[in-house]
């Protein structure tokens, strides 16, 4: 590994910050203290620019001689700073690359001097490899006869050939002098460098061995001899704004035993945190271990082990919030108010994992935010959506520096209470591969047997989720595994009807727009013709996220009149709308005209809503086939099949030719063939289409239907009553057939969306064609 000269290349302008109590090495990671509020911004503005800072060791000649900056110095970059009190900060620098100081160019507000970057390029030869294998091997000698190094130390090197990296690795452990490792750091040659480290490795595996010899018992120091100890190391330190809180070190642990014991975490948590703070005590404060366990153990203390707010159980006032911040949805909030009556009367009642699914737009978030004002709780929302990775819910375990707790504990620990309402937004979306299956790890999370006890990966105790209300959403409930669907009461939150979508915008979103556009002031009123307008032509949707787009649409329009000073109108109607949002978007699907043969009108849920479907049946000579057109899914194309099955085998019944089939080949087409279409809700239809063609009896204009068909004739219930009720009223349908078991659903469909509408219940085929053939 033959090494080029090093370069000195790059002229920058860098803050120089003095030090006397250690010396940084590119490649190292260093926690320090700060007490100066000069420092703090400067490190802060470093921070937050990505720009470096050098730390440059200070020498003592003599005991009262004179100060000199090393010209040799570090350039680091900030990677984490928090203020832990005004004044006082603690800062964690990483070492780049050396730099060599040339002059001062400004004093104020802190030193800035004209550095040049020392770059150092190596090349591969058998001598280079020889030696970083050496220095590898007498490392882990060294680390057999007891040096104290972090865990990971040796794997990290092990894996390091760049002779520059490992020499600089390696001397940061070094138990050497701060001199002698400046002198280090001024050997820009990598392999010579390398060499001087191994000549030191050599003197402590002979340390080591000698003292080994001497005594075979190991006393560790109290903690009074490890404070001189510390001291001992830092002889010659100057005052200085990093170095002015003498033994900081010992300060922290300190600071950190209070803590545990004001924390009034459990015991079993309360001995594993103590067992760590002895740990952290005999770990040297310049290591990255340190860091890791002062981590770990500053987020065991911080978790709100008891902390709480008082749940606000007025029912009347959670009624009214509930009302106030949502208009229907009847069913959802009752289930609010049955939970919040049951907390009144009984303390110590363990919260139910509410999931509310439905389609994009329906209020689905915003109801867990109204839950948690009706309770005055804390609100804590993540989204699940996408989430492959079993440990961004129980956490990373402590096996290398960077590992966190899962979302939960980190949701957990920021809003400072032990009992919030916490929103697990898209569950349906999760997923999984060879990181684990998160859905698994949510069991625990969400079973109210068994997360009073949560066991997140870092923490590594036990912690109460027993008191937190968690609330689940989606759009499909077929995608959430069935293990997680069982632990929770599964809420459906069907679209908006027109009527329901007017209120919410006359309500909520017209004023939330006004205030988002700037327009509070703004005198500006709305004809209901035109809000309707825009829910008929301009959004086709279950909810009303689009809803609101497109009033935004409008009002910032009028915002940009209004800001240039320009005539705007004063009064939005039909026409007002058209002008500013352009041609219609949107065409309700329309009933034929007249009684046709082989065209009935189905009933289909989408996702946005209702529709009606005009399916078409025609018939061709040609050879027992039958052709499906119209992108159906393999559902839909079983429903076909079985309904020709079934007249097949009922043609006497209907006066239809036996042989027919011999003779015809049959097509059936739904409309909007780009669309894709799926389900069993068509069986009836297409069922009664073919009946009419074979027939030549004319379908009813005016009669809709839905309803899965069996072999026998059955006709079962299906899903979305509410939604293809509302698509039939649209259309203008005047009689609509539903399974007798849906008659259930007509309880929860308002009064205005059932006025002028027939509903006839049947449970067989022929029941269908009584009512709808002519």
């Amino acid at each position: 590994m033959a090494v080029r000269e090093s370069l000195k290349t790059e002229i920058m302008d860098i803050p120089v910050i003095p030090v006397s109590d250690i010396v940084i090495f590119p490649h190292m990671v260093v926690p320090l203290q700060i007490s100066s509020p000069d420092l703090i911004k400067l490190l802060s503005d470093s921070l937050v620019n990505g720009s470096f800072v050098a730390y440059s060791f200070q020498r003592r000649r003599g005991i009262k001689g004179t100060i000199t900056l090393s010209k040799i110095s570090t350039a680091c970059k900030v990677t984490q700073l928090s203020i832990s009190s005004p004044g006082k900060a603690k800062v964690v620098v990483e070492g780049v690359k050396r730099v060599e100081i040339i002059e001062k160019v400004s004093e104020y507000p802190y030193p800035i001097f004209k550095a040049r970057a020392i770059e150092e390029h190596a090349e591969k030869n058998l001598m280079g490899d020889v030696l970083v294998q050496s220095v590898l091997s007498l490392l882990k000698v060294c680390v057999s006869l007891g040096k104290n190094l972090p865990p990971y130390m040796v794997n990290v090197v092990d894996k390091v050939d760049d002779p520059s990296k490992l020499a600089d690795l390696i001397a940061s452990y070094l138990s050497i002098p701060l001199e002698e490792k400046q002198s280090l750091l001024e050997i820009f040659n990598p392999m010579d460098r390398l060499k001087k480290v191994f000549l030191y490795l050599s003197n402590e595996v002979a340390l080591l061995q000698a003292e080994g010899k001497e005594s075979k018992v190991k006393i560790s120091l109290d903690k009074e001899t490890h404070k001189e100890r510390i001291k001992a190391s830092r002889i010659g330190r100057m005052e200085h704004p990093i170095s002015r809180e003498e033994d900081f070190h010992i300060n922290e642990i300190e600071e950190l035993k209070e803590r545990i014991k004001a924390s009034k975490m459990p015991e079993e948590a309360k001995k594993v945190a103590l067992k760590e703070l002895k740990r952290l005590e005999r770990i040297n404060p310049t290591t990255a271990e340190y860091t890791v366990s002062y981590t770990y153990l500053d987020y065991l203390v911080s978790m709100p082990w008891d902390k709480r707010t008082e749940d606000n159980l007025d029912i009347k006032r959670a009624e009214e919030v509930l009302n106030e911040d949502h208009y229907g949805l009847e069913d959802v909030k009752e289930r609010i108010l049955e939970f919040l009556s049951v907390r009144k009367l009984k303390k110590d009642t363990k919260g139910p994992i509410l999931c509310f699914i439905g389609p994009p737009g329906v209020g689905k978030t915003s109801l867990g935010k109204s839950i948690a004002r009706a309770l005055g709780r804390k609100f804590v929302r993540i989204s699940l959506g996408g989430l492959k990775d079993e440990a961004e819910i129980r956490g990373h375990r402590r096996t290398y520096v960077g590992a966190l707790p899962g979302k939960i504990i980190q949701e957990i620990k920021k809003c400072e209470v032990k009992n919030p309402v916490f929103l697990l937004d898209e569950i349906d979306k999760i997923g999984h591969d060879f990181r684990g299956d998160p859905a698994a790890a949510l069991l625990e999370v969400l079973d109210p047997e068994q997360n009073h006890s949560f066991k997140d990966h870092y923490l590594e105790v036990p912690f109460d989720l027993s008191e937190v209300l968690f609330i689940a959403t989606g759009n499909y409930m077929n995608t959430i595994p069935a293990p997680l669907k069982d632990r929770m009461e599964i809420i459906q939150i069907p679209g908006y009807t027109e009527e329901e979508k007017y209120q919410i915008a006359v309500r909520h979103l017209i004023p939330k727009q006004k205030k988002e556009c700037g327009l509070e002031n703004v005198e500006i009123d709305w004809d209901e013709e035109a809000v309707r307008l825009i829910i008929r032509e301009y959004t086709r949707e279950a909810g009303v996220r689009n809803l609101e787009r497109t009033i935004g649409s409008v009002l910032r329009k009028i915002a940009k009149k209004v800001a240039k000073g320009e005539e705007y109108p004063r009064r939005i109607g039909k026409d007002q709308v058209r002008e500013l949002l352009g041609p219609q978007k949107f065409f309700n699907d329309e009933l034929l005209d007249q009684d046709s043969v082989g065209v009935v009108c189905g009933l289909a849920w989408t996702e946005a809503g209702g529709e009606i479907i005009l399916v078409e049946v025609t018939k061709m000579p040609g050879e027992k086939g039958l052709k499906l057109t119209g992108s159906l899914g393999d559902v839909m194309k079983e429903s076909a099949e079985t309904a020709l099955s079934y007249i097949r085998s009922n043609a006497d019944r209907y006066g239809i030719e036996k042989d027919f089939f011999k003779k015809f080949d049959i097509h059936v087409h739904v409309p909007s063939g780009a669309v894709p279409k799926d389900g069993p809700s068509a069986g009836v239809t297409i069922a009664t289409a073919m009946v009419s063609l074979l027939t030549g009896r004319k379908v009813k204009r005016d009669v809709a239907m839905t309803g899965e068909l069996t072999l026998t004739g059955r006709v079962l219930p299906v899903g979305g009553i509410k939604e293809k009720v509302l698509a039939a009223k649209r259309a203008g349908v005047k009689k609509i057939l539903l399974p007798a078991k849906n008659s259930r659903d007509l309880v929860k469909i308002p009064d205005e969306l059932k006025e002028g509408l027939e509903f006839i219940f049947v449970n067989s085929l022929d029941e269908v064609l009584k009512e709808a053939l002519v």
